[in-house]
């Protein structure tokens, strides 16, 4: 840590500097990979995000483990793509909000969702950066578009979310901009964005009938096969009650 420790604040990224535990925003979009080589996708980050690097960066530029520190993200990254993208930062400040203050962003939570829907989009795994999005990366950026940081996965988002009740054609617990969860009763692999009356907002696949961002429902009398694919794997609902800080994170 004492190479860190030399770092001064606001200095541009250099290979040299890219020591374990320095942290630095980034001011282009970013691309992280499931693994130090490959195309796989882990997650994108957008400018303005903040990342701590995990282990040392190499001369030959191979990909180096960083962490995103809004929700703790891990992935791989070329070292190269932060060269005159990114300065060093020190510790960010918490940022934590109030199930209240969160309550009061749902409306721009839903303003982003619906004009993420107006574009032109696929699906991507691994895409956050739209306009082309995963499941989970779509609900992160609309809530993250808001101010409030939730995870990255849908399975951790099940998680991290307050439990709300519901069940095909039984919805009326549900309030707009709640998390609807879907899956095997092993895991949870699918999240949508709650509409109000029985709707959510979801980017899907084209193995269960599309290819990107569109609204199903969870009334029994819908038979159009993405709402009859995903009432069948319903596990659940959560409502956004807290959020990351991305500081604290271990």
């Amino acid at each position: 840590m004492a190479r860190l420790s030399r770092l001064s604040v606001g200095a541009p990224v250099a290979l040299e500097l890219l020591h374990p535990g320095s942290r630095w925003r980034i001011d282009a979009p970013l691309n992280l990979y499931s693994h130090w080589l490959g195309s796989g996708l882990a997650t994108q980050a957008w400018a303005g995000r903040a990342l701590q690097v995990l282990d040392d960066a190499e001369p030959t530029g191979r990909r180096v483990r960083v962490r995103l520190l809004e929700d703790g993200y891990p992935g791989w990254i070329d070292p190269r793509d932060l060269l005159g993208h990114a300065r060093c930062i020190a510790a960010d400040q918490s940022r934590l909000l109030c199930e209240a203050t969160i309550a009061e962003r749902l409306p721009a939570v839903l303003a982003f969702a619906d004009a993420a829907r107006q574009q032109s989009n696929h699906y991507l795994w691994g895409g956050s950066l739209g306009p082309d999005f995963d499941c989970s990366g779509f609900t992160q950026a609309a809530y993250a578009a808001a101010g409030v940081w939730i995870p990255r996965d849908a399975y951790q988002q099940e998680r991290f979310c307050q439990p709300v009740a519901v069940a095909p054609g039984c919805y009326s617990q549900l309030h707009p901009g709640d998390l609807i969860f879907f899956g095997r009763p092993q895991r949870c692999t699918h999240v949508g964005l709650y509409l109000g009356q029985g709707r959510y907002l979801h980017s899907s696949g084209r193995e269960h009938g599309r290819d990107g961002l569109g609204v199903d429902g969870l009334d029994r009398q819908l038979i159009d096969p993405v709402s009859v694919h995903y009432r069948q794997e319903l596990r659940g609902a959560g409502r956004v009650v807290r959020c990351h800080d991305g500081s604290t994170l271990p």
